[in-house]
């Protein structure tokens, strides 16, 4: 069991470089990529950090949180490929963590338990963002920077205004993670429309909390015929996909793992962006005209500079119309907490 388990992971890693070589460097070498994650010995933090370890892209991983960080760099250090790991621990050592980072990831804070709302996280949250954002936009201020704490329909307008703030904000470089509203939709789609999961794709827009999340399964594809009560319930279970986990892991927990698979995916795609990769498009939470609202979750699309473009809806069902329209006002004010957080 053992040696089929390590077999299998080599041959994700070595599949992995050769679909990267495949992808656009042919006889080149893949670039040098520093990325940090801060955060990195929470629930998220860990398997993130293995996940991020396993990367062909990565080059350099620096690991930061306020304890337990050089056991995790350790343990991560000693599997067998490509990025050098460095653990890093305390307020004094942040700034070595960012320095020359190309990817910055955070998934640092308190996570969601039974009856709290994400909005319950505010609060702490906030002010944990707040200030690694602050470190940032001193020591990485052209990294681009994967939000992951939560609630992130606040904590990415208040990174916004921190880095408008001390004059580094580009809106090309900041995002939401929301890649796990898009994993969940796609799992739930695969199983409703008995079709492989790796062939599916759902768009996700909107936010990244309960019903501010809206997935398209109108533009699902493979398409499906499915009825209006599946798609209701398709959608009602991807908006209540974290609370589902909260529930189910009994005050223990909340998504750790396939939080950390999503977050991994995403920081994949900015990588390949940076990297010259064609046609690299992902959903996330960005500074965006497609609605009104000044931050909204749909497709863009990665480059060398973050985001190369920001794309439309496309044709939505009524369904979707009316969540649309439903999910406007919560996320206006989750926005305007955030900036109110920042500024004030």
């Amino acid at each position: 069991m053992r040696a089929s388990m390590l077999r299998s992971i080599k041959s994700l890693t070595t599949s992995a470089s050769s679909h990267i070589l495949r992808r656009g460097y042919a006889s080149e070498a893949v670039p040098e990529r520093k990325v940090a994650v801060l955060g990195a010995a929470g629930g998220i933090g860990q398997p993130l950090s293995l996940l991020m370890k396993l990367n062909p892209l990565v080059s350099n991983l620096a690991l930061y949180d306020i304890a337990n960080t050089p056991g995790v760099a350790a343990d991560v250090s000693h599997i067998n490929t490509r990025s050098e790991v460095v653990g890093y621990a305390s307020d004094a050592e942040l700034g070595k963590a960012l320095e020359g980072a190309d990817v910055v990831i955070i998934p640092a804070g308190v996570p969601r338990k039974p009856g709290m709302t994400r909005d319950d996280l505010f609060n702490i949250n906030a002010g944990i963002v707040k200030g690694l954002c602050e470190a940032i936009a001193k020591h990485c201020p052209k990294a681009l920077v994967n939000m992951i704490s939560n609630p992130v329909n606040s904590t990415v307008p208040i990174a916004a205004e921190v880095f408008k703030k001390a004059g580094t904000y580009d809106p090309k470089r900041l995002f939401g993670v929301t890649t796990l509203d898009v994993v969940r939709a796609k799992t739930f789609y695969a199983g409703k429309a008995m079709v492989p999961v790796a062939e599916v794709n759902v768009p996700v827009v909107g936010g990244h909390a309960g019903i501010t999340i809206l997935p398209l399964f109108s533009q699902a594809t493979p398409k499906a015929n499915l009825s209006d009560e599946v798609i209701t319930a398709l959608t009602k279970r991807t908006q209540d996909g974290g609370t589902e986990v909260v529930e189910a892991k009994a005050g223990k927990g909340s998504a750790t793992l396939s939080m950390a698979y999503a977050g991994a995916i995403f920081a994949d795609a900015c990588l390949k962006g940076l990297n010259g990769v064609p046609d690299v498009i992902e959903c996330s939470f960005v500074q965006s005209t497609v609605t009104e609202l000044p931050f909204f979750a749909s497709r863009v699309r990665l480059g060398k500079n973050g985001v190369e473009e920001v794309l439309g809806l496309g044709p939505l069902s009524d369904f979707e119309k009316e969540g649309l329209e439903k999910l406007k006002p919560e996320l206006k004010s989750s926005i305007e907490k955030g900036i109110k957080f920042a500024t004030q």
